[in-house]
């Protein structure tokens, strides 16, 4: 059996709305027969009690000190191990 080349365009557009139908029905946003149905899923942390709790903390901004001694990595080192 031998395919014409109009046989071959029409299968290939009746097989792409086919793949276009089938991507409309996955979208949940675009899926009209499921209008009801629609739910968002809620994040882990929507109920939890302490969320955003370092929002308002300032964080220390780092600087460059060209001096192995003085700079702020070595301060830090010496407080926490050498008290």
């Amino acid at each position: 059996m031998r395919i014409v080349p109009f046989q071959k365009r029409q299968q290939a557009e009746e097989e792409a709305k086919m793949k276009e139908a089938e991507l409309m029905r996955g979208n949940p946003l675009i899926n009209i027969n499921n209008v009801g149905s629609f739910s968002v899923k809620r994040r882990w942390d929507d109920d939890v009690v302490f969320k955003n709790q370092a929002r308002g903390e300032t964080k220390t901004l780092k600087r460059f000190i060209n001096d192995a001694i003085r700079s702020d990595f070595h301060r830090k080192f010496l407080q926490r191990y050498m008290k």
